[in-house]
């Protein structure tokens, strides 16, 4: 399986929504998450998608959270 079948079966399983850029199109959220935002603090997670290999390394390299967080490392 190729990456866009991957991505294609979870959106249409309902595991995702397709992918969209941060700072052009903003954080997918809710009304009730947009409301938080004035209120509190949701979490919301983000799945980052790499172009290739060394854009993996360049970003594990500055955003220590994309390797602590990585539950797979450990498996």
């Amino acid at each position: 399986m190729i990456f866009i079948e991957w991505m294609r079966q979870g959106i249409e399983a309902g595991f995702c929504g397709p992918p969209v850029c941060s700072t052009h199109d903003g954080i997918p959220t809710t009304v009730f998450e947009d409301e938080d935002f004035a209120d509190g603090d949701p979490c919301i997670h983000v799945v980052r998608l790499y172009e290739d290999d060394s854009v993996k390394d360049a970003v594990e390299s500055n955003h220590s959270p994309s390797v602590w967080r990585n539950i797979y490392v450990a498996r």
